[in-house]
């Protein structure tokens, strides 16, 4: 009997000692387990979309991305997902888009870089945000037989397709280089007429200018039919021979109120970079077919052919080439309203730098003028 209740004894120690000693084993686990939680996923915000997208764009070789894009539908790819609608708004000049961006009829407009500075400065900064480069080089100044050297540009008459726009301001600040005056109302040395690009053609051909600072495809226009000759290509007076021809701008409301639409757009607008630089000759269809469904009539082959190799197609900003179109527009008087602060903050590149990490691309930057 004692001996029985002995062994009994041992046996419920052993017992107790097993089970004490398991929950000790399944506590430290539980406490283990209990300090290293699983991680949590990362928490997706999503931009803020708009039912509705106003698009601007020229029908014009420079705009080849908008073109293509609209061919491809490379918007519609990415905003179809939001449900956005797209409204493509065709403009022929700068000036014209930024009163509409100003007038609230428009959001989002390829651009040339001299009118995204005047609309910038007009509303001291408030009015529109740089948001991608699109488009360089493809300005020529074009001349008559007799003007072989910068000094037989004295007393001539050279035209320009409008006061104050892009080419205008570089045909101003390249005359003043070389010690000739010019204005406004056109008076000095050498007179610019700033004229529609379609008339200066027919100017030129009738020997009423002498020659005129244009962009594609009107510089090949003068070249293949008007046996003009290229005096300079603009692409030579800038570092790197790159200089900023057409940038995308958004109004600064819809940017702020709508990032989400706006990115979507720059997911096209990289999508139709990349097939017009693997894709030159259907690229080159695609912007014909937009030529022609906008204004009614295809470019000349020839022309279009020239015109495209004299033009590059990047998201590349280009910023320091802007602000130097700025400064040029101020030592010609054409843009008295810049500020103290200048173009800083012109330009917002974050959403396409967040496209080119997504898409494990280098980064590009605004120059110290806006965020990155």
């Amino acid at each position: 009997m004692i001996r029985t209740r002995k062994l009994g004894v041992r046996k419920l120690s052993v017992t107790l000692i097993t089970a004490l000693i398991a929950t000790s084993v399944f506590s430290g686990a539980s406490f283990a387990a209990s300090k290293s939680p699983k991680p949590k996923k990362p928490k997706i915000v999503k931009l803020a979309t708009s039912d509705v997208v106003r698009i601007g764009f020229f029908s014009n070789v420079t705009h080849a991305p908008a073109l293509v894009a609209q061919e491809r539908k490379f918007f519609e790819k990415y905003l179809d997902k939001d449900k956005t609608k797209i409204e493509y708004i065709a403009f022929n000049a700068g000036p014209a888009a930024i009163e509409a961006l100003k007038g609230g009829a428009l959001d989002v407009t390829y651009i040339g870089p001299n009118p995204s500075i005047s609309g910038f400065a007009s509303t001291r900064g408030t009015l529109l945000k740089i948001i991608s480069g699109s488009t360089s080089n493809g300005a020529q100044l074009v001349v008559r037989e007799g003007i072989n050297s910068v000094a037989d540009f004295a007393g001539k008459k050279i035209a320009s397709p409008q006061l104050g726009n892009t080419q205008d301001v570089a045909l101003r600040s390249w005359l003043a280089s070389n010690g000739f005056k010019t204005s406004i109302n056109g008076v000095g040395d050498v007179t610019v007429i700033p004229t529609e690009n379609s008339q200066t053609l027919a100017l030129f051909q009738r020997g009423d200018i002498d020659g005129a600072w244009l962009p594609e495809p009107w510089a090949s226009r003068l070249v293949l039919e008007a046996k003009a000759k290229v005096f300079l290509d603009e692409k030579t007076l800038w570092p790197n021979s790159k200089f900023l021809t057409t940038n995308i701008i958004a109004s600064s409301t819809f940017l702020a109120k709508y990032p989400g639409t706006v990115k979507s757009i720059l997911k096209g607008h990289l999508d139709s970079l990349d097939f017009i630089n693997k894709n030159t000759v259907m690229a080159k269809d695609d912007v014909q077919k937009q030529i022609t469904k906008w204004s009614g009539k295809p470019l000349a082959d020839n022309v279009i052919n020239r015109s495209w190799l004299n033009l590059g197609f990047s998201y590349e900003p280009l910023a320091a080439t802007l602000s130097k179109s700025a400064d040029d527009a101020v030592d010609a008087g054409l843009l008295t309203n810049l500020g103290s602060k200048g173009l800083s903050g012109i330009y917002d590149l974050a959403l396409l730098n967040q496209i080119l990490k997504e898409g494990k691309k280098k980064s590009v930057t605004s120059d110290g003028l806006g965020k990155e």
